[in-house]
């Protein structure tokens, strides 16, 4: 297991024993059953499995917006249990940048003022975040779009954006949700290349969810989940 190969040091998300139980009914319907994964800094991994199978459930705790209802999920070495309200909200805005399948943008801002929202809930200063979105939308491609709104753009570079404001806090981690889902294939491949860069070069853990097994080619590893447990794991030659 990786827990056994890796130190503790080198491992941004981590999940002991952990469960989520639903009442449904009145009765119990456990969507996780004991789950258990390490993820390295820098390694990008996807969480694949058919529906109703968990894995946007664990994606969720992952991500803090749900708890699990027994076991503890780390993140950068900090047990999320033991943080309540705006120590929750703090730990997720600087630790985690989310990235969506319809990626979420305001359709009213520019470009540039989608991407510095993160920045403005920091309560950093206008220049800091002139000059952060400013370098990422350029490392991005997107250094000539800054200006325009959102429905100016193919769903290509609207993702591209979307991976920007993930990326702007400087988060060890990214949350992908089907990152590829409304994209063609072959821009599809294009931000599945993005993110592979991104985890190897600035060292970001990348987790996705998907159910398209094509794009887990660009991960290191593959983790299956099904009826709310690890299935298997598979690692990338």
């Amino acid at each position: 297991m990786l827990t056994e190969q890796a130190s503790l040091q080198d491992i941004t998300v981590r999940t002991d024993n952990v469960w989520k139980v639903y009442m449904l009914g009145g009765v119990e319907y456990a969507a996780l059953r004991g789950v258990s994964i390490s993820v390295r800094r820098g390694e990008f991994v996807a969480i694949v499995g058919p529906s109703g199978s968990g894995k946007s459930t664990l994606m969720n705790l992952l991500g803090t917006l749900d708890r699990p209802s027994k076991g503890e999920v780390y993140l950068d070495g900090v047990a999320v249990s033991t943080l309540q309200g705006d120590e929750l909200a703090s730990l997720r805005n600087k630790v985690i940048g989310f990235v969506f399948q319809s990626y979420n943008l305001v359709p009213y801002l520019r470009v540039i003022d989608n991407v510095v929202l993160p920045l403005v809930a920091r309560g950093a200063s206008s220049s800091e975040r002139t000059s952060k979105a400013n370098a990422l939308l350029d490392y991005l491609g997107l250094g000539d779009q800054k200006q325009k709104k959102p429905n100016q753009l193919s769903g290509g570079q609207q993702q591209r954006v979307g991976i920007a404001r993930a990326l702007v806090n400087d988060p060890s981690i990214i949350l992908a949700d089907e990152p590829t889902g409304n994209l063609d294939t072959k821009t599809g491949q294009a931000v599945m290349e993005l993110l592979r860069q991104i985890s190897h070069e600035k060292k970001v853990t990348v987790i996705m969810v998907t159910h398209n097994l094509e794009i887990t080619n660009y991960c290191h590893r593959v983790i299956f989940v099904r009826d709310g447990v690890v299935e298997k794991e598979t690692v990338s030659q």
